[in-house]
């Protein structure tokens, strides 16, 4: 490591700030990736002119080109990184070392440099959070190394009751852990300034100076002592890495809505992750937890601007994560992500209505980055990051819009025998490969990995998850995606989301409750089959797999909430994780309290 640190520090430019890839290796990748994804998309949109373009040009035609062209760059950038990433797993010798060699570094010594261990947590159930922060903790000080870590819980609750109970049983921990070498620290802010941002920064401001690194949980994570450990001796060995993100996915759940979900990200993270990686290097994500952070230069360099005007688009920014990912490149420290499993955990919302609550207020974070792209000294790959952000909710309306315009095509005027029937599902065809790639790419990781399938419960149990999860998730996109819309042209009329606390576990929902958020997806549902049904009823069975989720949207919102099928899943380990059948102690841990 020293001789190439210091090779580096000789040929500036040479390498990227950490030492870790040659600077050209990496802006070749990119090319690469860069041309699959232009070339993909130019040849789909040719095809789709072609479409548009037969019998003549209507408006529905020109508003379908325009949607097209919105829509298709997040697809088309997810089916090259599912397909670079299982290529790097299982194709390429060596692949997975090419994108995280330095890993390598994390052998042998107990962490020198001190790490603050932070969970972040607003108006949650005390007992659950700090169980999981008690889990982590007993795990590190298993590894033999706890000396090196301190714990901080750093809540931003307003209701007067959560706060108390907080600091009662913080103090039943400390007094559980009087022994240990290790400094407990409660802090409870007066006002939420800055949300959880504002938070951690605090936090950095107070004690930051005593630490090299700080760790962010949120109040559902949990980690293993030897990740923690692992990504700290990471750290240490490149002293310009400045946040080390792990790969993150889900425990296991009672909740039938989180198991599928899970069950399905599962997979397709692990190459989405990796392709992802291969290109973007240096200049990688941060998802604000489970994350290495150093505290020096994310103090100095990460500070957040204010945006002028008030929500939902001025204000704090409330998707910080990737902004300060990009701060801390700027300031010459590299941001890399982890893409291997182990031991770094988070749970899933319970419910489809919890789920789309979390993607609102993710939604309403990512259209904030309009107005940073211009911010000075970014790295151009720090701004095709923010970019990438946003078009991940952009490219949501416009696909929901293709469907009503898809359904109004017969209705344009256009004489439908000069329409390209053949081209239309050829391509209806591609745009369904690309929606699912990562997916099935994750599919085919686990079933090219030998013994993997076996960690799953065995053949008919990983396939039948498979089936389920697909199934699942085109209704879960369809019920997602019109809420979505909908909230992205309210954001135009100043209608906001509220930062608060989340329910994380398993319960029904009712009839009322569950119509009273999805009613639109079901209105909405039903317009579109009933336009195919006077105008085209050929489309209908074509449609289906994209329309079903929003008439079914009550009822699936409902029975992936079911307590009852949830039980039944999990009984069956049905949409099981590899955990669920050989369970980490920190997971039993926090099983048997809750």
């Amino acid at each position: 490591m020293t001789s190439l640190t210091s090779d580096v520090s000789a040929r500036p430019g040479v390498m990227t700030p950490a030492g870790i890839d040659r600077a050209a290796a990496l802006t070749r990748r990119r090319v690469i990736v860069a041309a699959l994804i232009l070339v993909s998309y130019a040849v789909i949109g040719v095809g789709m002119w072609k479409i548009c373009a037969a019998g003549g040009w209507t408006i529905v035609d020109a508003l379908m080109m325009l949607c097209y062209i919105v829509a298709a760059p997040w697809s088309v950038l997810g089916f090259w990184n599912a397909a670079i990433g299982l290529w790097l797993l299982h194709v390429k010798p060596n692949g997975a070392r090419d994108v995280a060699g330095f890993a390598e570094a994390a052998v042998g010594h107990a962490p020198a440099q001190r790490t603050a261990i932070l969970m972040t947590i607003r108006n949650e159930d005390p007992a659950r959070a700090l169980t999981r922060f008690a889990a982590v903790k007993r795990s590190v000080d298993a590894t033999g190394a706890g000396a090196a870590f301190d714990y901080y819980v750093l809540s931003d609750t307003t209701d007067a009751a959560v706060g108390a109970a907080e600091e009662a049983a913080f103090a039943r921990w400390q007094a559980q852990e009087a022994n240990s070498p290790s400094t407990l620290v409660y802090r409870r802010r007066e006002a939420n300034e800055g949300f959880k941002a504002g938070n951690v920064r605090d936090f950095c401001r107070r004690w930051g100076h005593h630490y090299e690194f700080m760790l962010p949980l949120d109040a559902d994570s949990l980690m293993t002592g030897e990740s923690i450990v692992r990504i700290a001796r990471i750290g240490e060995a490149w002293p310009r890495l400045g946040i080390l993100q792990t790969l993150v996915v889900g425990m296991p759940s009672r909740s039938a809505f989180a198991r599928i979900f899970q069950f399905g990200m599962r997979h397709g993270m692990r190459p989405y992750t990796m392709g992802s990686a291969w290109w973007a290097g240096d200049c990688g994500p941060f998802w604000g937890h489970n994350a290495l952070v150093r505290v020096k230069p994310f103090l100095e360099h990460g500070q957040l601007p204010v945006l002028p005007g008030g929500p939902p688009l001025g204000g704090p920014i409330m998707s910080h994560d990737q902004v300060e990912a990009t701060f801390m490149r700027r300031a010459g420290f590299e941001v890399r992500v982890l893409p291997i499993e182990g031991g770094s955990y988070e749970e899933n919302p319970p419910t489809l209505l919890e789920f789309t609550r979390r993607d609102l207020r993710w939604c309403q974070g990512n259209m904030q980055y309009w107005r940073l792209l211009g911010t000075p000294g970014l790295r151009p790959m720090s701004r095709f990051q923010l970019i990438w952000a946003i078009m991940m909710f952009v490219g949501i309306p416009a696909w929901t819009r293709m469907i009503l315009l898809a359904a109004l095509k017969p209705f344009d005027g256009e004489k439908l025998a000069e329409f390209p029937t053949g081209l239309a599902k050829l391509l209806y065809l591609a745009f369904l490969l690309m929606y699912l790639a990562p997916k099935l790419a994750g599919f085919l990781d686990i079933a090219l990995t030998r013994g993997k399938i076996a960690e799953y419960g065995g053949a008919l149990r990983f396939a039948t998850g498979c089936l389920t999860e697909l199934g699942f998730s085109f209704l879960l996109g369809a019920a997602t995606t019109l809420r979505t819309s909908i909230f992205m042209i309210n954001l135009l009329f100043g209608r906001s989301v509220i930062w608060n606390g989340q329910a994380r576990d398993a319960h029904a929902l009712s009839f009322a409750t569950a119509a009273q958020g999805l009613w639109p997806q079901t209105l909405f549902g039903v317009v579109v089959i009933a336009l195919m049904a006077f105008g085209a009823p050929a489309m209908i069975p074509w449609a289906l797999p994209l329309v079903a989720g929003y008439v079914l949207a009550i009822p699936f919102a409902m029975a992936t909430a079911s307590p009852a099928l949830g039980e039944v899943l999990a009984r069956w380990r049905l949409c099981a994780i590899p955990e669920e059948f050989d369970t980490p102690v920190e997971i039993a841990t926090v099983q048997s309290k809750s």
